[in-house]
């Protein structure tokens, strides 16, 4: 019986690192104490600032939350979560004429979200781009407006 729950745990924590690894390779993540209210207005300001329209700023944790109780869950996964999701003619253009598959790259996201056990911590993610020169542009310019929001 200790063999079957030792190779039962085993599997759960080789697929829980295996999870967390993934969401490392894929994603950028920094968090900085403060208001959800306050990153999110940085966010915002750093991607209007430069010029940038904010095509749509989705409400997930809202979403989440809303739909939880049709779907059967009980666990809260956010306090607060959005996803801006915003583009550059300029960098996209400069991308895409490398490479049209880069299209897989646009609209650029970067999500601000408070986990339920870390009040007073806020999340800032977006996706990692390829280290390729092609992308650096893009890379730059998501890293600089992530980076304005967490100071």
């Amino acid at each position: 019986m200790n063999i079957r729950l030792s190779v039962l745990t085993g599997i759960a924590l080789l697929t829980w690192s295996a999870a967390t690894l993934a969401a490392d390779a894929a994603l950028n993540i920094q968090s900085v104490k403060g208001r959800f209210e306050d990153v999110k207005e940085k966010v915002v300001t750093a991607i209007e600032s430069r010029g940038l329209v904010l095509n749509y700023t989705a409400h997930i944790g809202a979403m989440l939350e809303r739909t939880g109780k049709d779907l059967g869950a009980s666990r809260r996964v956010f306090e607060q979560a959005d996803a801006f999701e915003f583009c550059s003619a300029a960098v996209s253009r400069q991308t895409m004429e490398d490479d049209p598959h880069n299209i897989g790259f646009c609209p650029y996201v970067i999500n601000v979200y408070v986990l339920p056990q870390e009040p007073g911590r806020v999340y800032v993610s977006y996706r990692k781009f390829p280290a390729s020169k092609r992308m650096r542009p893009a890379a730059r310019l998501v890293e600089a407006i992530a980076k304005e929001a967490l100071r």
